[in-house]
């Protein structure tokens, strides 16, 4: 590269650096914890546990599940069902307080033993310190515009990587690949250190900075298809009067598995209006069985009147993209030994941005005080 182009591509790289950092160290130290959040939830929350009964038992219907779960509670209104992927014949209900649950209500989840549709444990959700770090980390307790606002930085982030890399060639031309000048002044140590471990987390913070910035865009994305979907299907019922009576939850999660016979059903969300679904449709979300495609959730429509199938088609590209994001934004889709790798590349993009803040201090200090260092440690020797 010219000279020219190398101070051009150092501006960028220093000042993308300088606006992202603390925002970013914040967001590494915050995902820490993240990664490994369902070893962590599972040494808090309840045991759940269905009792051993033969092979064979048959499972409850889902509308005694449901039936049991309002006699508990009938004061709440049932929203959402899902089939517990952590426990097996274990299926939870979910309550909210009122008819049409405002974004930011808490559910009641009651867990049920599928087979005998006796209930093994009620959480009402509080959340607690893991709940908080998670929310903190998506969008610092302000919402959207707080989730937008990091997805800029991570903008900046990727920017910043982006311009490292063309910087490194220019600057190591003098150095074999990763020499480390321990002989040389302590900053000049740590400017060595961190163009190293820039270059070994390179791939990996590209990745995690560029699908972290997807994750902010997550609600705009789903809304936008909702505003392109949702009223073609709603239109065939406007004027009519509300149901009065539904359709059988068996037979809609029938439809379901007709409809996609090598998905499974994971969740089901009753009739209601937005942000969960439609006042006049059941949603039965699924997933494939291969380690991809257990990433991949299609949802299935079914008519809330007579559970004959609306639509079964996957979700556009965007947000298929946004689905594969995620486990790869967390490394969360490996077990154990990928997340343990994802949180030493994580602890050592800590090191690159601590080091990076030392390096641009260091650079700053008053040209006074580098000339009265070397004559203060003259004199003390003197002396």
């Amino acid at each position: 590269m010219t000279a020219r182009s190398v101070k051009w591509w150092s501006l960028v790289h220093k000042w993308t650096s300088l606006v992202c950092t603390l925002f970013m160290l914040m967001l590494c130290i915050t995902g820490l914890p993240l990664i490994f959040h369902d070893e962590i939830d599972d040494l808090f929350k309840p045991e759940i546990a269905a009792r051993e009964l033969p092979p064979d038992t048959p499972e409850a219907s889902l509308s005694r599940l449901i039936d049991a779960a309002k006699a508990r509670h009938p004061e709440r209104y049932v929203q959402i069902l899902n089939w517990d992927d952590d426990h097996a014949n274990v299926v939870n209900v979910f309550l909210s307080q009122t008819p049409v649950p405002p974004p930011g209500q808490r559910f009641l989840k009651l867990s049920f033993d599928a087979r005998t549709a006796e209930i093994l444990a009620e959480d009402a959700q509080q959340g607690g310190l893991m709940r908080t770090i998670r929310i903190f980390h998506r969008d610092m307790l302000m919402g959207l515009p707080g989730e937008l606002f990091l997805g800029v930085m991570g903008l900046l982030f990727v920017t910043a990587v982006v311009s490292g890399v063309m910087l490194y060639a220019p600057f190591m031309r003098r150095l074999d690949f990763g020499e480390v000048r321990r002989a040389r002044a302590r900053r000049t140590k740590w400017l060595d250190l961190h163009n190293l471990i820039g270059a070994v987390t390179l791939v990996w913070a590209f990745a995690v900075g560029l699908t972290g910035v997807i994750n902010t865009i997550s609600l705009p994305l789903f809304n936008a298809w909702r505003a392109q979907v949702m009223p073609e299907l709603i239109a065939p019922y406007l004027g009519k009067p509300p149901l009065l009576k539904f359709a059988s939850i068996d037979d809609v999660v029938a439809t379901a598995r007709q409809a996609l016979g090598d998905n499974t059903p994971v969740s089901l969300v009753l009739p209601t209006e937005a942000p969960f679904g439609t006042p006049r449709h059941f949603i039965v979300w699924t997933k494939g069985s291969t380690p991809i495609t257990s990433r991949l959730f299609t949802p299935v429509l079914v008519d809330a009147e007579t559970a004959q199938l609306v639509t079964a088609k996957g979700l556009p590209w965007y947000l298929r993209t946004l689905q594969v994001s995620r486990p790869l934004h967390f490394g969360d889709y490996g077990g154990l030994p990928l997340k343990i790798i994802w949180a030493l590349l994580d602890l050592a993009t800590i090191v690159v941005l601590a080091s990076g803040i030392y390096l641009w201090l260091g650079k700053r200090r008053p040209a006074g005080a580098a000339r009265q260092a070397p004559a203060r440690s003259a004199a003390a020797a003197a002396s």
